[in-house]
């Protein structure tokens, strides 16, 4: 099996060298780079599957970087910040990354973070069960919610009969979402069975993905119902 290609953007040396060894150990494929700029050359030349970003870094900084990384991509990223309260981590997820690292950070912590988001890729069927029953329309793996049509099958969203361009991540949560229609979903339970933490998270992932959701399907498709969660209006 080839190895998993990690493009990691770090400036400070020493944290650059020891997590590149790090990584290495775990089986990864690592292409370090000191600055944004050579960041994006990198993803660019070599397309790796995932990309890990700090957000302080010379050039081009991690914020700026994974928005152009999504402009031209769906690959995974994760944010590194050396700060748990510091507004580059809602940013950066607004720049659409995936998840977040607090620095300093446990290289085991890391990688497991790092399969997490792998995993999520690898199986962007999300959650099962939904896409074996037929909606109102006959079609198997079909779900209508107004305007808003979910394929649960060929992983698709079109709204008013426009494609709608999901991230990987995205497209998890709406398959969640949408497979429990009128279904209040904490924040905990999306953290589980979207980002595989079975561990506490940061909710601020789900609320800043939520909120990317909405733009995309619509304002008003999912509800905040304040204490408990959300949930996609039937």
């Amino acid at each position: 099996m080839a190895e998993t290609h990690v493009l990691f953007v770090e400036d400070d040396d020493v944290i650059r060298e020891a997590t590149t060894l790090a990584l290495e150990r775990d089986g990864f494929l690592v292409t370090a780079m000191p600055d944004g700029l050579s960041g994006l050359e990198s993803f660019r030349a070599d397309r790796p599957d995932i990309a890990l970003l700090d957000v302080m870094v010379p050039g081009m900084d991690g914020v700026s970087l994974c928005r152009r990384i999504r402009d031209e991509s769906t690959v995974p990223v994760i944010m590194l910040s050396a700060r748990a309260d510091s507004i580059d981590v809602v940013l950066g997820l607004e720049a659409g990354a995936d998840d977040y690292v607090t620095k300093p950070f446990d290289g085991s912590v890391l990688v497991a973070r790092i399969r997490a988001v792998l995993r999520r890729f690898g199986h962007a069927g999300g959650p099962q069960g939904g896409g074996s029953e037929e909606d109102a329309s006959g079609e198997r793996g079909v779900l209508l919610f107004g305007d808003l049509e979910v394929d649960t099958e060929g992983m698709e969203v079109r709204k008013a009969g426009a494609s709608v361009a999901l991230t990987p991540t995205e497209m998890r949560l709406l398959l969640e979402f949408s497979t429990s229609p009128g279904t209040v979903l904490s924040r905990d339970r999306l953290l589980e069975r979207v980002w595989d933490y079975d561990w506490g998270g940061d909710t601020r992932v789900v609320d800043v993905h939520v909120q990317r959701l909405r733009t995309k399907i619509g304002q008003d498709r999912i509800e905040t119902v304040r204490g408990f969660g959300y949930k996609l209006k039937a």
